[in-house]
């Protein structure tokens, strides 16, 4: 079946195209992932980071046989990201809660060796008070990058401390093995944390979003039709207000103006599954959230656009039986290590384009 009827039921119908392996035959498809890879530290100190909790003396007794199995796990769910419509895997992944470029380096080493993937890592180190950044792994073969930019978090507590928090990480770069390659800007995101409660700490999050929505009016200003793509562990839901009111990311296509966002997550939220579990009911804070011009172009152009979004919540992801059946598989509970995945999804979205 053409792409063109797939879009016209599109439009009609305001159900997603399903297009399987063989009927991408007409088409162009890659996939953008974000992950938050729960606590990947390596075992040696950082000068300057509280790192402490994450060294073979801590608390988590945390040792390279540990740190070697943490990064089998998260090449196995990374290696199969986006495979579901893409053999070659995730053309872009964005990564949280990782210590340093170290570890990275070591991740992507795992994804080539085990698995054949080939990922380069950019990291760019920020004052967070624990030493976690956000990263970004690209293949190189499918996404070329030509600037990267980190903007720190100018925020305070309500008792006037200063927010450490991780830096807004922009990569920009081409779509490239399609044609003609296409510009696209990613702003990987780690926000403040709930930490002392979702109220108190919703004006770090707040500031968060008024960082991002900043560096989005950035981008516009130079390119008017830009395609952006705001990923990240938010440690907010798509209907609070940082994102529904500040960042203005709609629920729906149809609430989308020029120059709006469209926030691919939330109906899947209000659909009853998430991303992370916890205290009985599902959030899902790891959202992807993309510009207009990804939503305005037509999927039988040959011009890349937003096709769907996907949670990766497969089964070797989560846990099997017990009182916590059902959510996210993690490293450690209640600081017993489960030699398990992480305690929140990968979330992705697939582009798409013509032949």
């Amino acid at each position: 079946m053409k792409i063109k009827l797939f879009l016209s039921a599109f439009i009609l119908l305001g159900w997603v195209p399903v297009l399987s392996v063989a009927q991408q035959a007409d088409a162009y498809v890659r996939c953008v992932a974000f992950y938050n890879l729960e606590n990947l530290f390596d075992t040696i100190h950082d000068e300057g980071k509280n790192d402490y909790e994450y060294l073979p003396d801590g608390g988590m007794k945390w040792n390279s046989l540990k740190y070697e199995h943490k990064l089998m796990r998260m090449a196995e769910a990374i290696a199969q990201l986006g495979t579901d419509e893409d053999p070659r895997g995730a053309m872009c992944v964005g990564v949280a809660e990782v210590e340093n470029i170290g570890c990275l380096n070591d991740l992507c080493k795992e994804l080539k060796t085990t698995y054949n993937r080939t990922y380069t890592p950019i990291l760019i180190e920020g004052p967070d008070r624990r030493g976690v950044d956000v990263g970004f792994l690209y293949n190189p073969d499918l996404f070329k990058v030509s600037k990267v930019d980190g903007y720190p978090l100018k925020a305070h507590y309500a008792d006037g401390g200063v927010v450490k928090s991780r830096l807004q990480l922009v990569v920009s770069g081409y779509i490239m093995g399609s044609g003609r390659p296409e510009k696209i800007h990613v702003i990987v995101n780690h926000w403040p944390s709930r930490y002392g409660g979702e109220l108190s700490s919703r004006p770090t999050r707040d500031t968060a979003a008024m960082l991002t929505r900043t560096i989005c009016d950035s981008i516009y200003r130079k390119e008017p039709r830009a395609k952006i793509i705001i990923m990240g562990d938010l440690n907010d839901d798509p209907m609070n207000h940082s994102c529904k009111d500040i960042l203005q990311a709609r629920k729906t296509r149809e609430e989308v103006t020029e120059q709006g966002f469209f926030n691919t997550m939330w109906l899947k939220l209000e659909s009853g599954v998430g991303t992370l579990f916890y205290r009985g009911s599902w959030n899902l804070f790891d959202q992807i959230i993309i510009s207009e011009p990804l939503l305005s172009e037509q999927i039988d152009s040959e011009k890349w656009c937003y096709w769907k979004s996907q949670i990766f919540n497969k089964p070797f992801l989560t846990v099997q039986e017990g009182s916590e059946k059902g959510a996210p598989l993690r490293t450690h509970k209640a600081g017993v290590w489960q030699d398990g995945y992480a305690d929140h999804y990968p979330t992705m979205i697939y582009l798409i384009k013509k032949k």
